[in-house]
This record gives structure tokens, sequence and C-alpha cells, in this order.
């Protein structure tokens, strides 16, 4: 039996609706396999600065590093995206809890449910098969690089920096994982440009004579992106900055057809966050039709990455394609051919899974 804290952490927008269902699906598996699951929850993003004027409050920081593993909504508002020049922002919460936290890698499987084939814009025969790993560098950056207006405003600029340490570990995550799949890897740079991305480059070849049976490519970040919709199935294994990271990986929610179906795993060397892709979706916040599979999915890989508990974590995999087999949907993952009856709310989607496990 395992006995572990899992912290919850909501945030902004339909980051609440989605958790909740993610918290019943681990209270079902702790019931089915006899484990021991206690939660608390904190403030984070839009909703931390209102009660507290801290994006991240000390108290929701102190309950982080107590827990095993994080369970995470979403962070962002509105009222912040027109206005540049707010000084206190629900991000700032977000990427100081990844630096105090030491989460540097950022993990995004992009693996397709059959079922939901017909839900991208690409081509189901280009899809068909289709089974990546993003590994994103999480802590360095233009994001964390220094930043500055000058020329009373008129001028400002963002450091992209790495530094050689940053790229190895995440290198040696990325090797490691491809090791136990295709054996394949392609690390995305632009290091016919930028400075930084020569070092990435540089960096990954040493790394990559550590691991020999693993067969290296490089590509620039642009010929990716390209390649990232022209064939998906070449891709296995692929680790890159930050930037280029968080933009490839929501391209790639178009294979899986959602932004609602993808899961990812914030880790480091020590407690690790699993949260969906999607944003705080204010548009549709309070109206009860997000799609919670990717919070569901996000919990799978808690229990497979932060306890170890990898049937417990594909036994909420195969309760997902169950679902999907049935027909189910949610709005954003259901098109014109899809029965009413079978085109559910968050909370009838969750309920779905519940009766599959």
């Amino acid at each position: 039996m395992a006995k572990k804290h899992i912290l919850i952490v909501p945030g902004d927008g339909i980051g609440q609706e989605v958790t909740t269902v993610g918290k019943q699906v681990l209270d079902r598996i702790a019931e089915k396999f006899g484990h021991e699951f206690t939660y608390d929850e904190a403030l984070i993003g839009h909703v931390a600065i209102e009660a507290t004027g801290d994006p991240l409050p000390e108290e929701t920081l102190t309950k982080m590093r107590a827990s095993d593993a994080i369970l995470f909504g979403a962070v962002g508002h509105p009222k912040y995206d027109n206005d540049p020049s707010a000084k206190v922002r629900p991000e700032q919460g977000l990427l100081r809890m990844r630096k105090e936290l030491g989460l540097y890698a950022n993990l995004r499987p992009i693996k397709l449910f059959d079922e939901l084939l017909e839900a991208s814009s690409i081509k189901p025969e280009i899809l068909k098969g289709c089974d990546i790993l993003f590994f994103r560098e999480l802590t360095g950056d233009v994001y964390f690089g220094k930043r500055e207006r000058l020329d009373d405003g008129n001028t400002a600029y963002d450091t992209m920096i790495y530094s050689k340490y940053e790229v190895e570990r995440i290198a040696r995550k990325a090797f490691d994982a491809a090791m136990t799949r295709g054996k394949k890897l392609m690390s995305v740079d632009k290091a016919n440009v930028l400075e930084s991305s020569r070092l990435w480059r540089e960096v990954v070849q040493a790394v990559a004579k550590e691991y020999p049976e693993v067969q290296v490519s490089h590509q620039f970040v642009d010929s990716a992106a390209m390649l990232l919709i022209k064939n998906p199935r070449d891709f296995d294994v692929v680790v890159t900055g930050n930037l280029f990271g968080d933009i490839l990986t929501d391209e790639a929610s178009q294979i899986a057809g959602s932004m609602g179906m993808l899961a990812s795993a914030s880790v480091g060397d020590s407690t690790g966050v699993y949260e969906p892709i999607h944003g705080s979706a204010h548009d549709i916040t309070g109206k009860g039709v997000a799609n919670p599979l990717a919070s569901v999915l996000s919990a799978a890989l808690l229990l497979d990455i932060s306890f170890g508990l990898k049937e417990e974590s594909e036994a909420i995999i195969a309760a997902v394609d169950a679902v999907l087999k049935a027909g189910f949907r949610t709005r954003d993952i259901a098109n014109s051919e899809t029965p009413a009856d079978k085109i559910l709310g968050t909370d009838a989607m969750g309920a779905e899974l519940l009766k599959n496990l």
C-alpha cells in the first residue's frame, strides 16, 4: 500500500473544474488498489493575487515542498492579457514555482487515441500511430533571462540564456527516456542564428556520446515545426529549450485533436507538478463544458512518475480509452457526427470515467 500526500492547486479559470475530476479519479484508484492518498489545497495565480496580493504565497510554496506530488490546474486571467503594465501577474507565480521547486524538465506526451483521429485537422492517415514525448527545458531561456525597457519604454529586450549544466541535465533525462522507447531522439534549436542554441547543440552532441544506441538528429526549430505537421510519426523523443518547447508542444496539440487531451509533468529532483497543457480558458469557465481528460491523464502521469505506480497509471489510461471507444466526447473533441447524447459536460465525463475504473 502506498501512503502519499497530494497537493491540489486548481489555480484559475477551468482549473478548479478539471482538477476536481482528477482528484475523483485518484480517489477511485486509491480505493481500487488499496492505497491511501491524503490531500490539501493551495492558491496560485489570479485567485492568489485577489486573496493575498501575491501570485505564489509563501503558504502555497510551503505546502508544495511538503507534498509528495502536485496536481495542478491552470494559471491566467483576461484582465492581465491587455495590460502589459501590470507589475503583479498570475504567470509570475507559475515561473517562481518552477524555479523554487527546481522543475527544470517538462514532459509532454503526445499520444493519440485512435478514436480521436477525426478530431484533428490533420489527415488521419498521417496521424495514426503517432507517439511523441517532448522534453522542454523549463527554468532557463528568455522566460528567466534578464529583461528591461529602455529609451523611455520605447525599446525592450529579453535575454535568451543557457548554461552548460542546464542543457546537460535535460538532455540526460531525454536520452534516458529514449532508451526505454524507440531509441530515437531529436534535439531542436536555432544554432544557425543563436549563440545559446550553438551551446545547446554542442552539449547535446557531447551527452549523445554516453548513449551510443540512441539515434540522434538535430533540427532547427522552424524546420521541426514544419516536419511535426508533415510527418509526426517520424518523431519519438524531442528535447528542446523553454521557448521553442512552449510553441512546439502547443502546435502538437493539433495532433491529439485538442489541448484538452494533453497532460504534462514538470519534474526536477524533488516534488513533481502534473498539469494539463491547456490554459485557464475563461471563456468557458463555470459553464461545465471543460474537457477534464488532460487533468485525468496528468493524474496518470503523477502516479507513474512520482509514485512508481505504473499499473494504476495504465488503468486510468485504459478508462479514458474505454470512454472514448464508447463514443463519449466533450465539446472540444466532438464533431458534427457525434450524437447529442454523447456530448458530455465536465462532471458527466468524470462520472463515465469512474464507471470504467
